[in-house]
């Protein structure tokens, strides 16, 4: 007889059904289990299959037969002990809050129904159970309770263990259980796919006696899987939400330019942008597409950069890492790539053997008093084992760095002792500390995996030349007190010091004094740096060294260049020894050079110099009023205003075009864009 249902008090044997296409007779079942299972040589060689057993259950029972399952067993294995359930808890807390829902309606509807849904994790471990109490009771009796493992694995052929395995939602139905002490039993199971990678993270259950078995259990709990996965798919829009806003909050350096992929705390790629094809698929075998939840790395708890740094495979480890955090907790991370290499502000020297303190000095042309004087002082500071530091004033491109050189020339113990240049004016503020003193390996975010040595490592045993010292950030400005008092650095993130044998030569284009006065600099770092302090002569206070230059700059040019030196007439030379120089001597080494280009023929007269050159410094009523900007007259005065007056010289003589500006003047476009804005210059040519 085929019936759809039976009484809820019907004996075990003899019932007869429609399972699938197929009739399910329950006699017949149990003695094509009892065969199966009488010949184990023959059940291990795949045995055929009877005509009344659905391939899905044969197939179960054959991997639970091979996998030593004992076909008499009674009861699933049960893990009660109190921690290890709260773990279950805590690492499936997703999964139960997106059930939570669909739970509490359907947990309503099953008291006295004799049924009861539950929740199990991706290896088949229950982890929420509600329903018919005593059905829920009853479940003890085979460890049908949370904490209970039922996988294939563990108990053989199941709902929840063959539907994790079939990856579809599956019945197993009374004798079709594998183990003899589950037969009275029927479930149906659905497995739960997670909505950004399509991986089986779960299944839901709905069983009870046997008695409970309808045609439409199956479509029930494949429903409330859905429902369990559009909540799921509800709350990963949200966290992928607040994890890119928790980025775009941290992350002030991030341009739009650059490539940028979120990580969610599994190290699955949730968001991606700018990321060319390539660049982070390696690990993958594919294009990280926004959405598509593809595996990136295992995100470690620790949520330190050190450790992600660590986690990343190899081919991302050139990435900025920004660990994410939602409520205190660490929940994802950014991996951003830059979008060009970025260009080290580090530059390294070394210098050779034969270098000596005189030719270090014949570098620095110029026989003018005030020159001399600063030339002098420097050679001494050389020569000296008492003076750790030098502090180099002067307008910017006055020749600076040469007095560095200088000091390392003639401080100089081996020929490999190193020269080490740094401008602070081109170091942002977030890597100033980075730079100065290294970091180890994932330190901050864009740290190097292996960590990197700061300048003041690198210039152990030679010279560091820190230029534009005044630009350093006030915050910087303790740690570095404390490098040149105690001689010993500590890199970023790590407590283990590192001694140091380094002359320091702090240069600057500010006026220190007034730094300290209106609390840009420190008044302790200032007298630490500055107890030998030279100040290099601007070019207009240099006289006739402006004639020198031109000649040392045309023979040096021309010698590069395999031409003639060019012939200045004695009208060019006068308006270049007249001219205030405001970008002194970068300005007229800069000139020299573009006259070697442009010039028609090697005769240099008036008519070849720029405009502002041969302009008379008063006398422009025949100009615009304009054009009075133009006048190379600096006021007299501080070094400030002269500094303020020779930067509008510069953008009327450009044009407004920064680029030019910033070269005309030596400076960086950063160190350029703060001083319009320290002295209140309008860019209205920009």
């Amino acid at each position: 007889m085929k019936i759809d249902a039976l009484p809820a008090r019907a004996p075990l044997a003899g019932r007869q059904m429609v399972l699938g296409n197929i009739d399910y007779d329950e006699r017949a079942t149990m003695r094509a289990w009892e065969d199966f299972l009488a010949d184990e040589p023959k059940c291990a060689r795949d045995p055929i299959k009877p005509s009344h057993v659905r391939s899905l259950i044969h197939d179960s029972w054959y991997r639970s037969a091979t996998g030593g399952i004992n076909a008499q067993g009674h009861e699933a294995p049960l893990n009660s002990d109190r921690d290890e359930i709260e773990f279950l808890t805590r690492a499936n807390a997703e999964l139960l809050a997106a059930a939570r829902r669909s739970f509490a309606s359907i947990g309503q509807l099953l008291e006295g129904t004799g049924a009861m849904l539950v929740l199990a994790d991706s290896d088949g471990v229950l982890i929420d159970a509600i329903g018919d109490k005593k059905t829920l009771h009853n479940g003890m009796d085979i460890h049908l309770a949370i904490g209970g493992k039922w996988n294939e694995g563990a108990v053989g052929t199941n709902g929840i263990g063959t539907a994790l395995w079939t990856g579809e939602p599956t019945f197993v139905h009374a004798a079709e259980h594998f183990c003899a002490g589950i037969k009275s039993w029927t479930c149906a199971g659905a497995p739960i796919r997670d909505p950004l990678d399509g991986k089986i993270i779960g299944v839901v259950d709905l069983s009870g006696y046997s008695p409970i078995f309808r045609p439409h259990n199956t479509a029930l709990v494949a429903a409330t899987a859905r429902q369990i996965e559009k909540a799921l798919a509800e709350q990963q829009a949200e966290q992928r939400t607040r994890l890119l806003e928790a980025f775009i909050s941290s992350a002030s350096s991030y341009r739009r330019k650059d490539g940028l992929v979120i990580l969610d705390h599994r190290g699955r790629a949730i968001f991606r942008n700018n990321v060319p094809d390539g660049e982070a698929t390696e690990k993958t075998d594919g294009r990280i597409e926004a959405g598509r939840g593809r595996w990136l790395m295992n995100l470690p708890s620790s949520g330190s950069e050190a450790d992600i740094a660590r986690a990343l495979p190899a081919h991302l480890r050139s990435c900025h890492i920004t660990p994410l955090k939602l409520d205190g907790d660490l929940r994802g991370a950014a991996l951003v790539f830059p979008s060009a290499s970025a260009v080290s502000s580090v530059t390294v020297i070394h210098r050779e053997a034969d270098k000596h303190l005189q030719d270090a000095a014949a570098m620095i042309v110029g026989e003018s008093e005030a020159l001399l004087t600063a030339v002098d002082v420097a050679c001494r500071v050389a020569r000296s084992n008492s003076v750790a530091s030098l502090l180099v004033e002067g307008e910017t491109g006055v020749g600076k760095e040469l007095f560095a050189r200088l000091v390392h020339a003639g401080s100089r113990r081996t020929a490999n002792d190193p020269f080490i240049a740094m401008n602070c004016g081109a170091i942002t503020k977030e890597l100033f500390g980075s730079e100065l003193f290294g970091h180890v390996g994932g330190a901050f975010t864009g740290a190097s995996r292996d960590g990197k040595p700061g300048v003041f490592e690198l210039a152990n045993g030679g010279v560091l030349s820190l230029d534009e010292i005044g630009e350093m950030p006030l915050e910087i400005q303790p740690f570095l007190l404390r490098v040149l008092e105690e001689r010993i650095v500590h890199r970023i993130g790590e407590s283990r010091g590192r001694p140091v044998d380094v002359r320091l030569v702090a240069s600057t284009n500010r006026d220190l004094k007034e730094e300290v006065a209106a609390g840009r600099f420190r008044r302790d770092l200032y007298y630490r740096i500055g107890a030998v302090s030279i100040t290099v002569p601007p070019l207009r206070d240099r006289g006739e060294d402006v004639l020198l230059l031109v000649e040392h700059f045309n023979q040096k040019i021309a010698a590069a260049s395999g031409e003639e030196p060019l012939e200045f007439s004695h009208e060019a030379l006068a308006a270049l020894l007249a001219y205030r120089w405001p970008g002194n001597v970068r300005e007229l080494k800069n000139l020299v050079g573009r006259l070697h280009v442009l010039a028609r023929g090697r005769d240099i007269g008036l008519h070849d110099l720029p405009e502002e050159i041969t302009a008379p410094a008063s006398g422009q009523s025949a100009k615009s009023s304009d054009n009075a900007v133009i006048s190379p007259e600096v006021p007299e005065g501080t070094l400030a205003e002269a500094e303020r007056q020779a930067l509008k010289n510069a953008l009327a003589a450009e044009g407004g075009n920064l680029s030019r500006v910033a070269q005309r003047l030596g400076i960086s476009r950063p160190t350029l864009y703060r001083k319009l804005e320290q002295y209140g210059i309008r860019r209205e040519f920009v």
